[in-house]
C-alpha cells in the first residue's frame, strides 16, 4: 500500500509498504479521505516527529475486523480519531482526556495519509464512530477539527450574545466563526491580509471582517462594536505577537483562547495586573476528546458545518507534498484533502 512519509518539511516521499496485520481486538480501514491538518505544516511541530507518515483526520470504510470486535462490522463507513482515552485514569474522569497517558500513546498505523490504516482496539472502542448515510466520506474527515474547535469554545464558556473576534481566517479560524455562531455568538469578526480567505469568512456567515493589512484591528473593531473590544478572541496563528494583540483586543470580563501552540523559542511576557482588573481569562485548548468528537459529528449532521463549502483542494495521494506545500503558504485555500480511489 501507499503512504506519504515526512523525513523533513521539505522532503515528503511516496512510499510502499505492507498493509498492516490486524490483531484479534483490532480492525482495518480502507481510507476514503484524509484531511492536511494546519498543525502538520508547522515545520517546529512536524519535524521532531520525523520520520512519520503524515495525517491524522481520515475517513473511510472498514474493510476487516478481528475475532473479538463486536462493535464495528466490515463495510461500516467510520472516523477514526488517531488517540483514545482510557476512561479511567483520574485525568479521564475530570474529562481532561488529552491528558491522559493512555491517550497520549495510542496512535492510528501507520498514519492517516495512507491507503489501509490498522485501527488499534482502544481506539475503535473509544473514540471511532459510524457515518450516518447523510454524511460523505469527506464530511468525516471534518469531525476531529470540528471537535477541536467545539472543545476551545466550551472551554471559553461562549455565551448567548457574545462578540466573537477570530484572528486568523485559515481553515480552524473559518470553523471557529460558524461554530461560535451555534454556540449562540450574535457579532462575529475574522481577520486575516489574504483577500481570499476575508471574502470566504463573509460568504461563511462572518458578520464583519478586518484585512489587517490595510486597517487598525483595535480601530476598526471599536468602530463595529461602538467602542467594545470583544468578549471573546480566538488567536489561531502561531505566534506570540498574535497573543499579545489578541490579549489588548479582548474585553472586561472576556477570555482569550489560544488555539495554536507557539514556536518554541517564543515568550510570553504580559502585566498580570492588566489581566486581573480586567477580569480576562486566558484559555488554552489542546487538541479534543470523544465528547467532543460525538458533538462535532452531531453538528455537521445538522448541516451546521458543510464539507463541500470549505473544502477548496482536492489531491491524490501522490500528490500529497504539493497538498502539504499548498496549506503551508496560507494563502488562496481553506482546506486540502487528500482522497483515494
Amino acid at each position: 500500500m501507499k503512504v506519504a512519509k515526512l523525513y523533513s518539511f521539505h522532503d515528503i516521499r511516496i512510499e510502499d509498504i505492507p498493509v498492516p496485520e490486524i490483531g484479534p481486538a483490532d480492525a482495518l480501514l480502507k481510507t476514503r479521505a484524509s484531511g492536511i491538518c494546519s498543525g502538520d505544516v508547522m515545520p517546529w511541530y512536524i519535524e521532531k516527529k520525523a520520520p512519520l507518515v503524515l495525517g491524522h483526520e481520515p475517513c473511510g470504510e472498514i474493510v476487516e475486523v478481528g475475532g473479538d470486535v463486536t462493535s464495528f462490522s466490515r463495510g461500516d463507513r467510520v472516523f477514526v480519531h488517531h488517540h483514545a482515552p482510557c476512561f479511567s485514569c483520574r485525568h479521564c474522569k475530570r474529562g481532561d482526556y488529552v491528558q491522559c497517558d493512555t491517550w497520549r500513546k495510542t496512535g492510528i498505523i501507520p498514519g492517516g495519509i495512507s491507503e489501509y490504516i490498522l485501527i488499534p482496539g482502544i481506539n475503535l472502542e473509544n473514540d471511532t464512530l459510524n457515518l450516518p448515510a447523510t454524511l460523505s466520506y469527506e464530511d468525516g474527515v471534518f469531525i476531529e477539527p470540528v471537535a477541536c474547535v467545539i472543545k476551545a469554545l466550551k472551554r471559553a464558556r461562549i455565551r448567548h450574545g457574545d462578540t466573537v473576534l477570530v484572528v486568523g481566517l485559515g481553515f480552524m479560524g473559518i470553523l471557529n466563526g460558524i461554530i461560535s455562531r451555534k454556540y449562540g455568538a450574535e457579532t462575529i469578526i475574522g481577520t486575516d491580509r489574504v483577500p481570499f480567505r476575508l471574502r470566504r469568512a463573509t460568504d461563511l456567515g462572518f458578520d464583519n471582517v478586518i484585512d489587517i493589512s490595510q486597517a487598525v484591528i483595535k480601530k476598526e473593531l471599536h468602530n463595529i462594536t461602538g467602542r467594545q473590544n470583544a468578549d471573546i478572541v480566538i488567536v489561531c496563528p502561531n505566534s506570540v505577537d498574535a497573543l499579545n494583540e489578541g490579549i489588548s483586543l479582548t474585553g472586561e470580563g472576556g477570555s482569550l483562547v489560544m488555539f495554536t501552540p507557539v514556536k518554541p523559542d517564543e515568550l510570553l511576557y504580559i502585566d498580570p495586573n492588566k489581566l486581573y482588573f480586567k477580569d480576562i481569562s486566558i484559555i488554552t485548548s489542546y487538541s479534543c476528546g470523544p465528547p467532543d468528537t460525538a458533538d462535532a459529528l452531531e453538528l455537521l449532521e445538522a448541516g451546521i458545518v458543510r464539507a463541500e463549502e470549505i473544502i477548496t483542494h482536492r489531491f491524490p495521494i501522490e500528490k500529497t507534498g504539493e497538498a502539504f506545500r499548498l496549506t503551508a503558504a496560507a494563502g488562496d485555500s481553506l482546506k486540502s484533502i487528500v482522497v483515494f480511489d
